[in-house]
């Protein structure tokens, strides 16, 4: 794991020392196991390395080789190497000697501008193509790490990070006011629907899935990775996907524990992070080491508000799974005096952009702190795996039965379902119909949802048009999919790569400042392809939802958590709770924020002003889900983001 940077002088100047200097200094914040550049001609590429797997250790990074002619930098960590070294027919004796840096350029040695279509892992990489005079690079499929780039002045420079190349002389730092309207007008977690784009004008990035080749004064961009057209697998049986599936999981896991350092994986009391943790921990034992788990609980004055099917506090489930896995180090941390109000300027230096998901900013960022100070080198995680491993939304799949007519296979599953869950099987009748069969009722509700009002200024909107690329992209007004069905939100969520980036950049950048990888499992190109694959039935049956995963972790899992159809955990529920030592701060803030011109070019005055009215009444835990509070929340993320550019 590195920070990556680098210069490419166009008009073929030699890289003046200074710009080297600078860029370079602009890392030393991360810590380092080593720093080395390298420097020829018009060409510079440094790296800041972090030596996370064996084969990192001392490894010579920016790499010259000689006889090809060929540089390279890199931030990556190859996952299929086993299968690269027969592609590449790299000799036996040679295999273990290899960092993933080196892999990566005799794959481009070999296949070009193709080679990252057989890379699966998580990177991001520079080349310096010297014979044919260009730079050409790639980030992983899903974005997990970060590739910045600025083309100006007849200068190409990159970096990991955005402050490298705001380094330069003469670079002005300016708004993108483009970036700023997508992240205001959009209400979910995403901050951008264009991935090519940042909040600083005239620095772009890699998008998740592309390649980038620089020839001359051109930039070129090129998908190389898509989801959209995997063939459908079929097996013979039920229990033959499952076996399947836990060979390909099994793979995935171990493959991310490569690290001569300790190991650790985030635990919910959920099914994803604990399919996990028992996979790894099956894999980790082989190696002699213990597996590190890392639990986040709310404070300890928190009274849940939360309805009788939800769960703050995890605990309960979690406890049942650390028995189960037996030979752990669990770790429970309530991150005391912390607060999603007092980590946002240290957030934002991290992030370098305006973020949403300050509900548990603290105790993701808590999450390295502890990680770090425990040697871990690997930080394990199922963050995608609603969408892959534990994929089956049980209503949604009978209105399909419904929609078919497949009457006997639909109160049978009715049947089964209301036992795991409870509630009469029939009383859900009406609700499977309205999602099968909507009404213009339900139509005109879902609408309605589009055209409440919205953090960004009108007139903001309208001059940047923000609603008008929306609709390029199947958006609406909320910004969000104007899919029918759950299914082809699913098929978006796979099509486009926005979903992937907002998540994966405050991975990276937390890794790298805390020296520790976090990897998904679940987010593995192989699982992911293998998951898309299956046929929905396989995801619902015998009145489980999710049941694929359900079926897998037979063994690995208590049945407690395995076969949990009643209770779901949310985290964060405490947000809130947390800020009321600094509530007089927070609404002076805002009430501050409100006022100033600049920041009401940008926000909808009115909905501040609505929201701060409501915001003067006695604060409560519970309205942790209010949407007032968290409208103020993310305009004073914006408010502190902005005052960057005065």
């Amino acid at each position: 794991m590195s920070a990556i940077a680098g210069i490419h002088n166009i008009n073929k100047e030699p890289i003046a020392q200074h710009h080297i200097d600078s860029m370079m200094k602009a890392l030393q914040h991360f810590p380092a196991d080593d720093i080395q550049v390298w420097n020829k001609e018009h060409t510079f590429l440094g790296c800041h390395a972090q030596w996370i797997t064996p084969e990192s250790i001392n490894e010579q990074l920016p790499f010259y080789d000689y006889q090809r002619q060929l540089a390279i930098t890199s931030d990556a960590i190859i996952d299929n190497r086993k299968e690269l070294f027969q592609l590449l027919q790299v000799d036996k004796k040679d295999q273990n000697k290899i960092p993933d840096s080196l892999l990566i350029l005799l794959a481009y040695h070999k296949w070009g501008e193709e080679c990252p279509k057989y890379l699966i892992g998580d990177f991001a990489f520079m080349i310096w193509d010297e014979k044919r005079q260009k730079i050409f690079g790639a980030r992983d499929f899903s974005g997990s790490r970060t590739l910045y780039y600025s083309l100006k002045n007849q200068r190409f420079a990159f970096s990991t990070t955005i402050e490298p190349i705001l380094t330069f002389p003469n670079f002005q730092k300016q708004l993108n006011e483009i970036w700023l309207a997508e992240y205001l007008a959009i209400e979910g977690m995403i901050d951008a629907v264009d991935s090519s784009i940042t909040p600083y004008l005239n620095i772009n990035q890699v998008p998740p899935s592309h390649s980038i080749t620089v020839v001359g004064n051109e930039v070129y961009i090129k998908r190389y990775c898509t989801l959209t057209s995997i063939e459908q697998l079929k097996l013979k049986s039920s229990e033959e996907y499952v076996e399947a599936f836990q060979e390909i999981f099994q793979k995935a896991v171990t493959s991310r524990l490569r690290t001569h350092l300790n190991v650790g994986t985030q635990l919910s009391g959920g099914l994803d992070s604990g399919a996990v943790a028992s996979f790894a921990a099956k894999a980790v034992r082989k190696e002699n080491k213990k597996l590190h788990t890392f639990s986040y609980i709310p404070s300890k004055d928190f009274k849940d508000f939360t309805p009788k099917q939800l769960l703050a506090d995890e605990r309960p489930y979690i406890y049942s799974t650390v028995k189960h896995l037996g030979d752990v180090k669990d770790h429970y941390f309530d991150f005391k005096g912390k607060s999603s109000f007092s980590e946002i300027d240290e957030f934002l230096e991290i992030m370098e952009m305006p973020y949403k998901f300050f509900e548990n900013s603290f105790w993701l960022k808590g999450m390295f702190e502890k990680g770090q100070r425990e040697g871990l080198g690997i930080l394990l995680s199922g963050d995608r795996g609603n969408f892959t491993i534990s994929w089956g939304p049980a209503l949604e799949y009978y209105a399909v039965l419904l929609k078919r007519l497949k009457w006997v296979r639909l109160f049978r599953e009715l049947d089964q379902y209301s036992k795991n869950v409870g509630g009469p099987r029939l009383g859900r009748m009406k609700t499977i119909a309205k999602v099968g069969f909507p009404t213009i009722d339900n139509i005109l509700s879902k609408r309605n949802k589009s055209v409440r009002p919205k953090l960004i200024n009108p007139n903001f909107a309208e001059d940047t048009g923000v609603y008008k690329r929306f609709k390029e992209y199947g958006i609406d007004r909320t910004g969000w999919y104007c899919s029918p069905t759950i299914y082809k939100e699913r098929k978006k969520h796979f099509e486009d790569v926005f979903h992937w980036n907002a998540g994966n950049t405050h991975i990276a950048k937390l890794s790298l400042r805390h020296s520790l990888w976090k990897r998904d499992p679940t987010n593995d190109l192989r699982v992911v392809r293998f998951c898309i694959s299956l046929p929905e039935d396989q995801y619902v049956q015998n009145g489980l939802d999710r049941s694929l995963i359900r079926r897998a972790t037979k063994g690995y899992l208590p049945d407690k958590v395995r076969l949990n159809q009643r209770i779901r955990g949310v985290q964060g529920a405490d947000w809130v709770h947390r800020m009321i030592p600094q509530w007089d701060s927070f609404l002076s803030e805002v009430k501050e924020l409100s006022l100033n011109k600049q920041v009401q070019q940008y926000l909808n005055g009115q909905v501040l002003n609505d929201a701060i009215l409501k915001l003067s009444n006695e604060v409560r835990p519970e309205y942790a889900t209010d949407r007032h509070y968290k409208v103020l929340m993310r305009s004073v993320i914006v408010y502190r983001f902005i005052r960057k550019f005065t």
